[in-house]
């Protein structure tokens, strides 16, 4: 289904994106996966129906004027039913999406933000609705069976305007969890001063000023958040997150015992009972993305204990993601809400499949658009929303694709994660804190500043004290660098240190009878969004401990910026109750204090100066690895509540 681009997206077509080789005729070719047939079309799925928001425009002026300070409506926030009424599709609009289900035998439900329309039904009822034969196919790479239609949806004309994106036919991408464990290292001179004897939390015995912190790397806990970034101060002015209502969105079920059992381990007294899942379309299940939404509510939870938590999950498959956030949104509970998975941005261009099964036109980028959608809601109601960076440094494809050079491999292009490279959402980038290492018979080495956080620095180790190619890290780090979809927002147009899309980057793939094939030629020199925005340590060598039954109970050495976009989550949470008020769109306030305020000893913001993700590297002001910096959470507490 062909949709315009939004207008502050990129302004060009998928066929200069794919300037080089079209879709079509290499969707055979690559890493091809077996189309078996018409898949069960008595299958029932959940779909939901997008539809496009009005006076967009007008909605971004009205976003900047609520964070704005001195403005009329500055805090004055939305509510789901102003929204509706200002911004969401008309009553025609709804009667004429309504009346296509109808004809089709389907109905739906429209939600309070007059955004969507949910209706379940089976794959074959969709299929007639929407002339676009749902198959099955099966990724010959890792056997995954998933269904999608096989051409694009045609809709009546009528419907053309006003519906945005059909969500919920297709399984075939899965979203990626961004936690890291570990290499094989040993802290020099490191005397564990929490043990970790089974599945129990020894008492610390050195904490260096945050009861519940370790001061061990590799086995902090949020009180050594704290101890980093001055929150310490809030705490002993009672600031804990009462009030305040903090929301996972996740596409893995927990086990909520976990949390409890690592809060209760570090000896953080936290609210009771402040808990609640909310399954959205049918719900996620118990497995390996698990810990992921252990770490979420554990560290979201540990840096303000006295919050509520609200966990939204969904399945990891077609509209589970987009509904889950959409969810949190719409009910308007939380005050503020994170992420921590995520795709790379580039697959919305060309829906290239996570096995490598093939790629189709997607010009309309129907996912980036959806979610931009929604967090322009959240931001309009005063929800702040932070989203992982990613672990895959500055070439996010690696994770989900790999890369080398031998046949069936696919390059590394400079890209960036979404749903965080969105204007709209604060992108957590990762840093690594000073410590000292040592590697198998290598030397003791050490960081003596935060950094950007890349293990080219272990590469780097390894090459020369173990034996080169001993191991391969590219490109584990801190994800970061520019959209080449989303245009540079305002708030970055005045920040020293942003950067345009580099020049001759493309995703190619080595087809083992053709040789390379270019799949993507990506933009070069475009005046993108910049990602991330703020950065807190994410690096497993000085990671965390995290409790997950799933994973084995009490593990150390985890780390990823998924830690970092929950924590960004309770430090929201914490503002919330020092300033009286929801804070809102970061992005915005947090630019504009760095932009006048700089660095320094009042500062809000610590400069990143060392380190890089494997292409940029640390330096002064803003760079695409570390964002503006790293935060003093009391100054920034101070500044906001000053206006």
């Amino acid at each position: 289904m062909h949709l315009n681009l939004h207008r502050k997206s990129l302004a060009v077509s998928l066929a200069v994106l794919l300037s080089s080789v079209s879709a079509a005729s290499i969707a055979a070719d690559v890493k091809p996966a077996v189309d078996t047939g018409t898949t069960n079309n008595s299958q029932v799925v959940n779909v939901t129906l997008f539809l496009r928001l009005h006076n967009q425009a007008q909605l971004e002026d009205y976003i900047q004027q609520t964070v704005t300070p001195g403005n009329p409506h500055y805090r004055q926030f939305l509510s789901v039913s102003d929204f509706a009424s200002k911004y969401g599709a008309t009553d025609a609009e709804i009667a004429q999406v309504q009346s296509f289900l109808k004809q089709n035998g389907l109905s739906g439900t429209v939600l309070g933000n007059r955004m969507a329309i949910r209706t379940s039904g089976t794959l074959a009822q969709f299929s007639a609705a929407f002339k676009a034969p749902i198959h099955t196919f099966v990724s010959k790479e890792s056997g995954r069976a998933y269904h999608r239609p096989t051409q694009s949806l045609i809709l009546p004309s009528q419907l053309s305007n006003s519906l945005l994106f059909v969500s919920g036919l297709s399984n075939e991408h899965k979203y990626s969890p961004h936690i890291v464990k570990s290499v094989d290292t040993k802290p020099a001179g490191a005397s564990a001063n929490r043990a970790l004897a089974g599945n129990t939390l020894a008492a610390t015995t050195s904490n260096a000023g945050n009861p519940t912190a370790t001061g061990v790397p590799g086995q902090y806990t949020v009180g050594d958040v704290a101890n980093f970034y001055n929150i310490n101060p809030l705490y002993a002015k009672g600031i804990n997150g009462k009030g305040s209502t903090v929301a996972i969105v996740t596409l893995s079920d927990f086990y909520a015992d976990d949390a409890t059992t690592y809060w209760t381990g570090i000896g953080l007294p936290t609210k009771a009972n402040r808990i609640t899942k909310i399954a959205v379309d049918g719900g996620a299940v118990i497995d390996g993305g698990s810990g992921e939404t252990s770490i979420d509510v554990e560290q979201a939870g540990g840096l303000a204990p006295f919050a509520d938590i609200l966990v939204y999950h969904a399945p990891n498959a077609g509209n589970g993601f987009t509904d889950a956030f959409m969810q949190a949104v719409v009910d308007n509970k939380a005050d503020t809400i994170s992420t921590s998975w995520g795709l790379p941005e580039i697959f919305n261009f060309a829906a290239l499949n996570v096995d490598g099964a093939s790629i189709t036109d997607t010009s309309d980028a129907g996912d980036l658009q959806t979610f931009h959608q929604i967090l322009l809601e959240a931001a309009v109601q005063g929800q702040s929303t932070f989203a992982a960076s990613g672990d895959s440094g500055a070439y996010d494809t690696v994770r989900p694709l790999g890369t080398g050079t031998a046949p069936g491999d696919f390059n590394a292009p400079l890209t960036v994660d979404s749903p965080a490279s969105d204007p709209y959402i604060t992108a957590a980038g990762g840093t690594t804190l000073p410590f000292s290492y040592s590697f198998r018979s290598g030397p003791t080495k050490s960081i003596d500043k935060e950094s950007v956080w890349g293990w080219d620095y272990i590469q780097n180790y390894f090459d020369k004290y173990v034996g080169k190619g001993a191991i391969n890290l590219f490109s584990t780090g801190g994800g970061g660098g520019v959209s080449v979809y989303w245009r540079q927002p305002v708030y970055q147009w005045f920040t020293n240190g942003i950067q345009r899309s580099e020049k001759k980057q493309t995703l190619s793939y080595n087809d083992p009878t053709a040789g390379w094939q270019t799949l993507l030629v990506l933009p070069g020199a475009f005046q993108g969004r910049n990602v991330p925005d703020i950065a807190l340590n994410a690096d497993p060598e000085t990671g965390y401990i995290l409790v997950s039954t799933v994973d084995g109970g009490v593990q150390a050495g985890w780390g990823g910026t998924s830690f970092v976009a929950p924590q960004l989550n309770g430090i929201s949470a914490l503002l919330k109750q020092s300033t009286g008020h929801r804070v809102g769109f970061w992005n915005p306030q947090v630019y504009f204090l760095q932009n006048v305020f700089g660095y320094g000893k009042y500062s809000s913001f610590n400069d990143i100066r060392n380190g890089d993700n494997w292409f940029y590297a640390g330096k002064n002001g803003y760079e695409p690895g570390a964002g503006i910096g790293t935060l003093n959470v009391t100054n920034l507490s101070l500044f906001l509540s000053s206006f």
